[in-house]
C-alpha cells in the first residue's frame, strides 16, 4: 500500500491511497469464490455455477463490497502511516475497481490544529464594578408589582381605552373563507396598544363596548415576520366580550408578604439587591472571559477544522429551533431559515471552537489534572444545586462514562480559566452608565 499526503491547509489534508493490484485481484477472487459456494441460480446446481454467469449477475455487488472492504482495511493504516490525528468523518472518493490495476482512493480529512505554546500570563484586564442604585431596586419592585397585578372586569358601561385588557372572539377570513394562518379563536386575551395581532385591531377596538361586534380589515405588511401573512388582506370578525382593567397592588409590606416569606418590604428589597449583585457578578465574570479570549485569539493564530465549526454551528441552530418550538413557532413563522441562521451564526461557532481549542492547549501545556477531592467537591455542589443525594450524582456518572468525561473536561476548563485569571493584572473600573440587568423577577418569589 502506498500513501501520499496532499496539504490543502494546515488542518485539511487529502490522503491518496493505492492498494496493490495483487491484493485487489485476490479480494475480488475471494468474493466470487464465496458467492459460488452459496449462489442459487435456476438451471445450475449449488457450487457449479460458471464463473462468467456469476460475474454477469453479481459483478456490481462484488465490486461495491470489495471497494468498501479495501477502504475499511486500509484507511486506519493509512492514517497511522501518515501520522495524522484526524477529527470528524473523512470524505472518501474511490476510483473504479478492477482486477487488472491497483485500487486507488482519496480521503479528505481534517486534523487537530497544532497550536504553539500559549503565553497567557500577564494579561491586562478590566473588571467592571457595578454599584446598585436605588432606581434599579425601584425598577425591580415595579416589575414585581406588575407581575402581581390583577385584572378586574369592568362592569360600568364604558368604551375600550388604551391599556385596557380585553377578551375577544375572532375569526380571520379571506374571500369569505377562513384563512388557515389566522383561524378562529375564542376568549382571546390582549392588551390594547400592544399590537398583539395587528395595529388596526387595536385601533378599531378603541371605543367599542362589551358585547359589540365589528368587522375589521387588516392588510399585513410585506415584511411581516410570518411569510404566509405578508401582503395579505384579512377580514376579522371580532366580538368584544369583556373589558378588563389592570389593578396594581401597592408597593408595601403586604406585597412583600404576598411574594413569599418576606417579613416586610425592606426584606424584599434586600433580596432584590442580592439578586442584582449576583447578576452583576456573573456579568463582570463574562466580560472578563470575553476580554481573555479576545486577547488570546488575536495572539494565537491557527486554522480551525471546518468539521468542528460545523458541529458547533449545528448545536447553536438546534438551540434556536428549540427556543421557537417552546413558543409553538417555527423558523418560517419568523421569516427565517436554517440557511440564513447558518450564515449569521457561523462566525460565532468558529469563535467558540477557537476558545475550546485554546483552553485544551493550556490544559495540555500546563499539565492540569483533577484530584479526587476536586471531583468530590464539585459533585457535592451539583447535588446541593439539584437537591439530589450525592450518591445519585455519582451513580449517574458511573453509568454514563461519556458524560463523566464531559464533566471532567468542564472542570479542567474552569481550572484553566482560574489559572489565566490568577496570572492576569486586573484593574477594577466603574461602569460608565447605569443599566438595569435583565433579572428574572421570579427568582425573588419564594414557593
Amino acid at each position: 500500500m502506498q500513501v501520499t499526503v496532499e496539504d490543502v491547509n494546515s488542518v485539511k489534508k487529502i490522503l491518496h491511497v493505492e492498494v496493490p493490484v495483487e491484493t485487489v485481484s485476490q479480494e475480488i477472487e475471494n468474493a466470487y469464490r464465496e458467492i459460488k459456494k452459496t449462489a442459487k441460480i435456476k438451471g445450475f446446481r449449488p457450487g457449479k455455477v460458471p464463473r462468467n454467469v456469476i460475474e454477469r449477475l453479481f459483478k456490481k455487488d462484488v465490486h461495491a463490497d470489495v471497494t468498501n472492504r479495501l477502504i475499511q482495511d486500509t484507511f486506519a493504516k493509512a492514517i497511522q502511516e501518515a501520522d495524522l490525528n484526524i477529527v470528524g468523518r473523512p470524505q472518501i472518493d474511490p476510483s473504479e475497481i478492477s482486477v487488472q490495476s491497483p485500487f486507488q482512493y482519496q480521503a479528505t480529512v481534517e486534523i487537530s490544529p497544532k497550536i504553539d505554546t500559549i503565553d497567557f500570563k500577564g494579561l491586562e484586564l478590566k473588571k467592571t464594578s457595578y454599584e446598585i442604585s436605588d432606581a434599579e431596586v425601584e425598577t425591580q419592585l415595579k416589575l414585581l408589582q406588575k407581575n402581581m397585578a390583577q385584572l378586574k372586569t369592568i362592569t360600568e358601561d364604558r368604551p375600550v381605552k388604551t391599556d385596557d385588557f380585553v377578551l375577544v372572539d375572532y375569526e380571520g377570513t379571506k374571500d369569505g373563507k377562513m384563512f388557515p394562518d389566522i383561524g378562529k379563536a375564542d376568549n382571546f386575551a390582549m392588551q390594547i396598544g400592544k399590537k398583539t395581532i395587528a395595529p388596526e385591531i387595536d385601533e378599531q377596538l378603541l371605543g367599542m363596548k362589551s358585547g359589540d361586534k365589528k368587522s375589521i380589515t387588516v392588510r399585513f405588511p410585506e415584511d411581516h415576520f410570518n411569510k404566509a401573512l405578508a401582503k395579505q388582506q384579512i377580514d376579522f370578525k371580532v366580538h368584544l366580550k369583556e373589558i378588563r382593567e389592570e389593578i396594581l397592588p401597592e408597593i408595601d409590606d403586604e406585597l412583600a408578604k404576598d411574594l413569599g416569606d418576606y417579613e416586610n418590604l425592606e426584606a424584599l428589597k434586600g433580596k432584590i439587591v442580592e439578586n442584582l449583585k449576583n447578576g452583576y457578578e456573573k456579568r463582570a465574570d463574562q466580560e472578563l472571559n470575553e476580554q481573555i479570549f479576545q486577547i488570546l485569539i488575536e495572539k494565537t493564530p491557527f486554522d480551525v477544522p471546518d468539521v468542528l465549526v460545523d458541529a458547533e454551528l449545528e448545536g447553536i441552530l438546534s438551540d434556536v429551533e428549540r427556543s421557537f418550538q417552546y413558543r409553538n413557532q417555527t423558523l418560517e413563522d419568523a421569516g427565517l431559515s436554517r440557511e440564513k441562521l447558518a450564515v449569521q451564526y457561523r462566525p460565532t461557532a468558529e469563535k467558540q471552537v477557537r476558545r475550546f481549542l485554546i483552553l485544551d492547549k493550556i490544559i495540555e501545556q500546563e499539565s492540569l489534572a483533577l484530584s479526587d477531592e476536586e471531583m468530590e467537591a464539585e459533585m457535592n455542589r451539583m447535588a446541593e444545586a439539584l437537591k439530589q443525594p450525592v450518591d445519585e450524582i455519582r451513580r449517574y456518572y458511573a453509568e454514563n462514562p461519556n458524560r463523566l468525561e464531559f464533566f471532567k473536561h468542564g472542570l479542567l476548563e474552569k481550572k484553566a480559566m482560574a489559572l489565566i485569571l490568577e496570572h492576569s493584572r486586573i484593574e477594577e473600573v466603574s461602569r460608565e452608565e447605569p443599566a438595569v440587568p435583565e433579572t428574572k423577577t421570579e427568582e425573588t418569589k419564594k414557593e
